[in-house]
């Protein structure tokens, strides 16, 4: 059935002005003014006091913070895709409802993905820091010397929205060329397209000169890549992350950096965020970004819109559009 008054809803965090506005338009919202995360107490205080909660990935709401009495809660409408950071068997087992925002920000991901490849492959974050310390003399034929994406074998580790789209640009935009690792096979219209090949995923590893992880985060995928797959790749290779710290052992990659068993990273996501391992910031051929994938006013304000629309749905009593639990 409807509900006919406003829902309460706490919203974690600010979000873009847009999105504040239509949310505060059709509900009685409590928003974060200090836009710092929540911690437990704050998160227990939202489920008991509030019908709906905007959650995002800095909210951590697992079975001890869900098993609060009373949990008036009954809607947790995610800003973001991954919900990793939410209990769902938790959430399902209360009657809670879990939606969260896909689609929206695949094109933003796919060109940080592109970024960061283009800054691992040509050492521009080293060569930045070396002209801001005044430590460049000038031009000369072989200074700070890269290598070109052109011709190389891209390797792409989940074949999503975001994989694909990240394929889309490396093979159509550089010449690149496409392996593949994916429970699902490409449609043979677009194998043909991006001529793609498929491989088992050690051969991936094995295979090509960048490899770019588009999972997410679960039981099956925390440190996917670890040491030993680390060194299958080649010594001149590049491992790019924009999916999910925890995919990632920091610390084999820390190691097979330091060893020059593969020659660069660029990372998006850490496996404790907001915490950066410090062997990582010691190192000069990674490149380090604040978790920016979706960061684009365009996807920011597209997934707070997405949510309000979960909201409305759930208001209205009709089926919500991205339920995941």
């Amino acid at each position: 059935m409807a509900i006919t008054v406003p829902p309460v809803v706490a919203v974690t965090r600010r979000l873009p002005a847009p999105v504040e506005a239509a949310l505060a338009e059709r509900f009685d919202c409590r928003f974060n003014a200090s836009d710092k995360p929540l911690d437990a107490a704050g998160l227990r205080q939202a489920l008991t006091s509030s019908d709906a909660v905007v959650c995002t990935v800095t909210d951590r709401i697992d079975a001890a913070v869900l098993g609060v009495e009373p949990v008036r809660t009954r809607l947790l409408a995610n800003f973001g895709v991954g919900h990793e950071h939410i209990d769902l068997a938790a959430a399902r087992a209360l009657g809670i409802a879990v939606t969260n925002t896909p689609g929206v920000l695949t094109d933003d991901t796919a060109d940080l993905a592109i970024a960061l490849m283009l800054m691992a492959s040509r050492g521009l974050g080293s060569g930045e820091r070396e002209l801001r310390a005044g430590a460049w003399t000038g031009w000369s034929p072989t200074h700070h010397l890269g290598h070109r994406l052109s011709g190389k074998a891209l390797g792409i580790i989940g074949m999503g929205r975001i994989g694909r789209a990240v394929a889309r640009r490396a093979v159509h935009g550089f010449g690149m060329r496409l392996v593949y690792a994916c429970r699902t096979p490409l449609p043979v219209g677009e194998t043909a397209l991006l001529d793609a090949v498929p491989l088992e995923l050690d051969a991936v590893f094995a295979e090509a000169d960048v490899v770019s992880l588009h999972v997410p985060s679960n039981a099956a995928t925390h440190h996917l890549v670890d040491r030993r797959r680390l060194a299958l790749m080649r010594r001149h290779g590049i491992l790019v992350n924009t999916s999910r710290g925890g995919v990632v052992d920091e610390v084999a990659l820390v190691g097979a950096l330091e060893r020059g068993e593969i020659a660069a990273a660029g990372l998006d996501v850490y496996e404790q965020e907001p915490r950066v391992s410090p062997g990582l910031l010691a190192l000069d051929n990674v490149v380090l970004l604040p978790h920016l994938g979706s960061a684009t006013v365009e996807s920011r304000t597209a997934m707070g819109m997405r949510a309000c629309e979960n909201l409305v749905a759930w208001s209205e009593g009709r089926p919500l559009p991205d339920r995941v639990a």
